[in-house]
């Protein structure tokens, strides 16, 4: 299967894409994204920036977490995409998406500490599925820059 610097951004793209943590509070759903956090009741998305800049006095301790994986996010989709324009260390990328997805164990963790919360790390699945499948064999195979 081919695995190049392509495949590669697109893994991470949909990696970005994909709610990173669903949480379950009773009948209502969060879904924690890359880019904000999606509240069922009421529909509202709240951007990442919003969260931080503007809520910054009411945020539980665990969710910044959250804003470290989405900053390691960041670089690694500014690695990937420079690795379709240009050059990419894919060490680099990899260890970034890993740590994005470590980031978001507590989350996971400080959500299900709550009562009547029930919280899927989904995003980290996929970010360190990602890291699997399309980084350890580039890197195993010494083509770090390309």
């Amino acid at each position: 299967m081919d695995r190049g610097p392509r495949r590669r951004l697109i893994a991470v793209v949909v990696a970005g894409l994909v709610p990173w943590t669903v949480v379950l509070i009773g009948a209502e759903l969060t879904l924690v994204f890359s880019f904000g956090l999606f509240n069922t009741n009421p529909p509202e998305l709240l951007s990442v920036y919003s969260y931080f800049v503007r809520f910054t006095e009411t945020l539980p301790q665990f969710i910044e977490s959250w804003g470290s994986g989405v900053l390691l996010y960041a670089f690694a989709l500014t690695s990937a995409i420079g690795g379709v324009t240009w050059r990419e260390d894919v060490r680099l990328t990899a260890l970034a998406l890993t740590g994005a997805g470590l980031t978001q164990f507590p989350v996971f963790l400080g959500f299900n500490r709550r009562l009547n919360y029930v919280a899927v790390p989904v995003g980290s699945l996929v970010l360190l599925a990602v890291v699997w499948w399309y980084y350890l064999p580039a890197i195993r195979g010494d083509s770090t820059t390309r």
